[in-house]
């Protein structure tokens, strides 16, 4: 049976998206180089799956390794979440993002052409709309960015059109996720980011826990109901099944689709915290900061294409969405261990 390798398979999104594969009996090989997760992930998705994956520690900068890789198993298609993903880090470090970023990716798609592989779903963002579209975000609007990190996914999109150009049997979907959170219902695995974490929910949830003393709010004064910024959460299982329903369109269509993943609806922060508060069923200390620079007021999906080219819609409103993550940060005080 034909393999499908999950680059970045430990991480956040990689979990969750390798237990729905494995749910939907595909055979799955993780590649990881650990550097913002843990071995221990991989026991957590065989515990839940009840199957026994393969696991490489690697970094797909490695050519020779991944060339291996290839070479050692029967791999048809590749799910590429490996990526550094931190905006604000990525301003300080623009050329480990870089390099991380793009040339990994070119050493990947370039161990794929060499052994025969050419279907690929690329873990994309929003972030890929910059500052001048306006919400509900479409695929065919232009793209941009504001920062190195935006900047590497605009760029491998690019990269990924021009090779379905140059090979008229790839097939790539490149997935423009919007806000995953949440964590499976398990509670074995979810959002665990060494260090202090960049994103909302996983903040929320350290300040929840006692780790962090409060929340800084970035702006009130923003032209949203409540004045604080609008996104679009997505439960991460959701976001999960999405890639299942990419694989399948990929194993049937050739050529180069860009697809958001997004409920369609946005949450404000201040909405996110009271769905936090009455699934933790606590306050949570929260303080008002000035603006981030490079933050929008808005940011939101127009998530009808996935619905009509893989049947996928969003299924968790937001108060699940939280109750699940703090299910998880609730069993895991220290993570993933």
């Amino acid at each position: 049976m034909s393999q499908i390798l999950v680059t970045g398979g430990t991480g956040f999104i990689g979990s969750h998206t390798c237990v729905e594969l494995l749910a939907n009996n595909y055979e799955i090989i993780v590649v990881d180089n650990l550097s913002n997760s843990k071995e221990a992930a991989v026991d957590r998705i065989e515990k839940i799956s009840g199957k026994n994956i393969k696991f490489y520690q690697a970094d797909i900068c490695d050519y020779e390794k991944m060339t291996a890789i290839f070479k050692e198993n029967d791999i048809s298609a590749v799910i590429h979440f490996a990526g550094l993903k931190a905006v604000g880090e990525s301003v300080q470090k623009p050329l480990e993002y870089y390099t991380n970023n793009i040339y990994g990716t070119l050493i990947l798609l370039r161990a794929m052409r060499e052994n025969g592989c050419k279907r690929i779903v690329f873990s994309s963002s929003a972030t890929v709309y910059g500052m001048n579209n306006k919400a509900p975000y479409t695929e065919d609007m232009p793209t941009s960015a504001t920062n190195p990190y935006g900047y590497t996914k605009v760029m491998i999109e690019q990269i990924l059109r021009d090779c379905c150009v140059s090979d008229k049997e790839m097939s790539v979907v490149a997935l423009r996720y919007f806000n995953p959170i949440g964590a499976h219902k398990s509670g074995l695995i979810g959002e665990d980011p060494n260090g202090i974490p960049n994103n909302l929910v996983p903040y929320i949830a350290q300040v929840a826990a006692g780790k962090l003393q409060q929340l800084s709010v970035f702006g009130d004064d923003y032209d949203t109901p409540d004045g604080t910024g609008v996104r679009d959460y997505i439960h991460v299982v959701d976001l999960a099944a999405g890639h299942v329903c990419a694989i399948e369109y990929a194993e049937k269509n050739t050529g180069f689709e860009a697809v958001n993943l997004g409920t369609g609806n946005g949450s404000s922060v201040l909405e996110v915290v009271a769905a936090y508060e009455k699934a933790c069923g606590k306050p949570i200390n929260k303080r008002i900061a000035p603006r981030r620079s490079g933050d929008i007021a808005t940011c939101f999906a127009d998530a009808s294409k996935a619905k009509k080219l893989f049947g996928w819609e969003a299924k968790s409103d937001i108060n699940e969405m939280c109750a699940d993550s703090w299910n998880f940060t609730k069993l895991n005080p220290n993570g993933i261990e």
